[in-house]
């Protein structure tokens, strides 16, 4: 049994989408939903406290950042106690919420402890995962595989994870690199993880913030690549080799 579930929805300029991501969401599983305003100038705060959301500011701008900030808060409530489990959900409504049910399963039933989303190998509609992002996480996840030997198809935002594992992860990164920094991690620490199918569809609001433009891409394929690598190399200078839970590869 989940007893404590909150949703961290990092957002920069999503009025307008964020009212459909709210009401998808299935509310009977949660206990509170976070949204992060990231700096938007659209009235994204005011809608979100209208959806029931809690609204905390993240005036730096960054995925990271604004992650982080909604999990320091999930876990250090003094008004509800701690998460027990955080989820993650982007605001622009190209996820499709009511999908946290299946991604919830298999951390209630206690058979791992994270759970991401794939939206590779769900459904797709739209113009969604241009053709840089494909290739992008083709090359990312193929690394992943060589390097910490775990199968990953997708870096995608929608992902669920237990407190515990969580916290052994002690992420950092601040931008880009947030979602591949928690796969890396959990795959050297040897985390219970699953991939599960999710749909995903073309975003509301236009392009993409970071894919939609040729200096997003570039800095997310980079920082992305740097993080495999980074890691890759820390683990092999402290501890020679990775230690992998089966269950994982």
């Amino acid at each position: 049994m989940l007893s404590h579930v909150d949703v961290i929805i990092p957002a920069l300029n999503e009025a307008e989408s964020l009212p459909h991501v709210l009401r998808a969401l299935p509310w009977a599983r949660i206990r509170s939903v976070i949204v992060v305003d990231n700096g938007s100038t659209d009235g994204t705060a005011e809608v979100a406290r209208a959806g029931g959301a809690i609204v905390l500011h993240q005036p730096e701008r960054g995925y990271g950042a604004a992650c982080l900030m909604g999990i320091h808060h999930a876990l250090h409530r003094t008004d509800a106690g701690p998460a027990d489990v955080l989820a993650f959900v982007d605001g622009d409504f190209s996820d499709y919420p009511e999908q946290l049910e299946q991604l919830l399963a298999p951390i209630a039933s206690g058979e791992v402890d994270f759970v991401l989303g794939s939206r590779v190998l769900g459904r797709r509609t739209g113009r969604c995962l241009m053709p840089a992002q494909r290739f992008g996480n083709a090359l990312a996840t193929w690394l992943i595989r060589l390097l910490y030997g775990v199968r990953f198809t997708d870096l995608g935002p929608f992902r669920v994870i237990r407190r515990e594992a969580y916290e052994r992860l002690k992420m950092v990164d601040r931008n880009y690199g947030w979602t591949v920094e928690m796969q890396v991690k959990a795959a050297r620490l040897g985390i219970r993880t699953l991939e599960l199918p999710v749909d995903y569809r073309e975003r509301i609001g236009g392009e993409s913030k970071v894919s939609g433009t040729l200096r997003g891409t570039i800095g997310a394929g980079y920082k992305i690549l740097r993080t495999i690598f980074v890691y890759h190399f820390a683990t092999r200078r402290s501890a020679g080799r990775i230690t992998l839970n089966p269950k994982s590869a």
